[in-house]
């Protein structure tokens, strides 16, 4: 993802989604990454899409219309048919998959009252995030919700 969309990659890693977001980063490089990792770009830059590796179709781009993140979001999930399968298993910060973790391992690293009510957490392994489903939860899983019904 290029720096135009970037919000669309914590949108991305609330489905579960493997997502690089690179700020400030070379077409070439990007375009390179993309081509070794089979990666789709996402990006509003038409200069990418014009570049003969991804206009031949080698690798996949998807050309962002809209400002709006929303509507951006909508564009992209008809475009590759994105999923609620793995809903909020990667860490939103650093893409990496999240951990189940036992009530045991987060005491004291949580607030008390949030340790009190929950029973169900996960940990980001490389920045040591934890996560766990309150209303935070609940509402970004309705967000996501209301936008892939608006993406059909």
């Amino acid at each position: 993802m290029d720096a135009n969309v970037g919000k669309l990659a914590r949108w991305l890693r609330m489905l579960g989604y493997d997502t690089v977001f690179i700020n400030n980063i070379d077409d070439g490089e990007l375009v390179s990454i993309a081509l070794r990792e089979k990666r789709v770009i996402v990006t509003k830059d038409t200069r990418i899409i014009l570049r003969r590796v991804v206009a031949s179709g080698r690798v996949k781009a998807v050309l962002i219309e809209y400002d709006d993140p929303g509507d951006q979001f909508r564009q992209l999930a008809r475009a590759v048919k994105l999923d609620q399968e793995h809903k909020f298993t990667r860490c939103l910060e650093c893409n990496q998959p999240l951990e189940p973790r036992g009530r045991d391992e987060v005491e004291g690293l949580v607030p008390p009252y949030v340790f009190e009510t929950q029973s169900q957490y996960h940990q980001c392994p490389a920045c040591r995030r934890i996560y766990w489903r309150a209303t935070h939860w609940q509402h970004m899983s309705q967000v996501l919700d209301t936008l892939l019904e608006g993406s059909g």
